[in-house]
């Protein structure tokens, strides 16, 4: 292992070719030789560059559609033999193979194959087997070669051979070999995934899990917490694949109180009209629809204006000028939306720590995925909590059924519970939230909370009762008693949807009908941790 190791010797072969070119003509104006594979090499020999073709250093043909090229030891023995082990010098010069000093390899696109919705033998034929083996065997060696992996780390390493008269400092070539094992990781990673799904594997005996760094944070939830934010690859609208358009950095706690906002006001398609959720650490403060998107705003922030304040607001609809004239009235983190118009832009430029997240587009909810959480020694996964009802799935279990307004009520209820860490209860009044209760240990105290919340509002806004009265209740998980559905009941409310489940569900059905109530059951439960 050395400190400083020259680079004579380049071995390209790439296929994605973004700076290809600029790359090979950098390494040969420094006198580097280049070897090179299939298009790789016509690509740079097309731009004019004296190219080497690894076939001809290794006696053999590319053959089976390419899957054999680079499997040889005049490849694999350039790139592992030490340079300052005498027997290993002496089989490169027995056998006539020349030192690889430098790989530069990106993969076979695998994951945007998959992205793509490709088939099962098209998936298969995109996944590379030459390439991280060699990414493998020259990182391994790092003590003398250099392996890069990402377009981004051309212009790093041109600026270190310029800064070392041709040479690699062992830091570098470290740092090099750290992203290429990550790299082939991560892509082993996706094919694992991939296949399990293939297969219908649900649970494999290893799972391995990939992310790629989008942001160091100044620091996680608390300043003495390091943290960084890595993206999975998906295309999935979202805080990873927002655009910010203005603003301070995004904090470890903004990511995940935009990514709750944003996945709750997706539930609500922009076709059923303007929607807006606020969030306040991961639980929703306020959720309504309106028959525009400032009275969208407006009933929300009704909801609870003291938790609004600092907090996230997201939109199912492009965000306008006068819903961002009102927002701009008070303190708030970060706004996320599929779009905005000029005036809007234009009227949160004057807030300049204000962070504008623009999504293009809104998550769809029904889709599938994953959640990973790490517990000590492990981790716990599970498919992303995608279940939906509508009104013909509920069963109505009371004398009373309700009405048409109880049951729009109580569906967008419903939709909001699923994302309220539990117990979850949540009060609504003509499609608007009028009362929350998150995260207690008892679900008679999230009710309780929940009421208490709306007389407070009351108060500010003047009016004459809280708007419990005459509201419709969800809760995310059954009633194991009456209490919880009695003090709803107290707090103004005339229909409830539950999960159901209970082993007194009678004993609650009984207390519902006695005080005149309808409920419906879902038969699902949205249990948030």
């Amino acid at each position: 292992m050395t400190d400083q190791a020259p680079i004579t010797r380049a071995l390209l072969s790439v296929s994605d070719k973004t700076g290809l070119l600029e790359l090979g003509r950098a390494l040969a104006e420094r006198g580097v030789e280049l070897l090179s594979t299939g298009g790789t090499a016509k690509a740079l020999r097309d731009a004019g560059l004296a190219v080497r073709d690894v076939a001809e250093v290794t006696g053999f043909p590319e053959m089976m559609d390419g899957r054999v090229k680079t499997l040889h030891p005049m490849v694999h023995g350039g790139l592992l033999a030490l340079r300052d082990n005498p027997e290993h010098q002496a089989a490169m010069q027995a056998h006539g193979i020349g030192a690889i000093d430098l790989l530069v390899v990106n993969l076979y696109p695998f994951e945007e194959t998959v992205a793509r919705g490709g088939d099962y033998e098209t998936c298969v034929e995109n996944i590379d087997i030459g390439g991280p083996a060699m990414i493998r065997a020259a990182a391994k060696n790092h003590g003398f070669v250099s392996v890069v992996v990402d377009v981004a780390d051309y212009a790093p390493l041109l600026a270190e051979l310029d800064a070392h008269d041709g040479h690699t400092t062992l830091a570098f070539r470290q740092r090099l070999a750290q992203i290429a094992y990550a790299r082939t990781a991560a892509y082993d990673a996706a094919v694992s995934t991939w296949l399990a799904g293939a297969i219908g594997d649900a649970a494999p005996r290893r799972r391995a899990f990939a992310g790629t760094l989008a942001q160091t944070l100044r620091y996680g939830e608390n300043p003495h917490q390091a943290a960084a934010f890595y993206t999975d690859g998906s295309e999935r609208p979202g805080v990873a694949t927002a655009r910010q358009v203005q603003g301070k950095e995004l904090s470890y706690n903004n990511i995940n109180d935009t990514d709750a906002a944003f996945e709750l006001v997706s539930e609500f398609a922009p076709a059923d009209g303007p929607a807006c959720a606020i969030i306040k650490h991961a639980n929703p403060c306020g959720v309504a629809h309106g028959a525009t998107l400032l009275e969208a705003y407006k009933h929300a922030f009704d909801c609870d204006r003291t938790s609004a304040f600092g907090g996230i607001i997201a939109l199912n609809q492009p965000l306008d000028a006068a819903t961002a004239e009102e927002i701009a009235e008070i303190f708030t983190e970060v706004v996320i939306a599929p779009g905005a118009d000029a005036g809007a832009m234009s009227i949160f430029a004057k807030k300049k720590n204000l962070r504008l997240l623009l999504t293009d587009g809104l998550a769809d909810p029904a889709t599938a995925g994953r959640m990973i959480k790490q517990v000590s020694g492990g981790y716990l996964v599970q498919d992303k909590d995608n279940g939906r009802i509508n009104a013909a799935d509920l069963k109505v279990v009371t004398k009373r059924a309700p009405d048409p307004r109880e049951l729009e009520d109580l569906l967008f209820a419903w939709k909001v519970a699923k994302h309220v860490k539990s117990n979850a209860i949540v009060y609504v009044k003509d499609g608007a939230t009028v009362g929350v209760g998150a995260g207690q240990m008892s679900r008679v105290d999230s009710c309780r909370i929940a009421a208490r919340k709306a007389v407070d509002m009351a108060e500010t806004l003047d009016l004459a009762a809280p708007l419990t009265q005459g509201s419709v209740v969800a809760s995310d998980a059954f009633f194991p008693f009456a209490d919880g559905l009695m003090t709803a009941a107290e707090a103004g409310a005339t229909a409830i949807i539950q999960p159901g489940g209970s082993m007194r569900d009678d004993e609650v059905i009984a207390a519902a009908d006695a005080a005149g109530l309808a409920m419906v059951f879902t038969g699902m439960r949205h249990f948030r941790h």
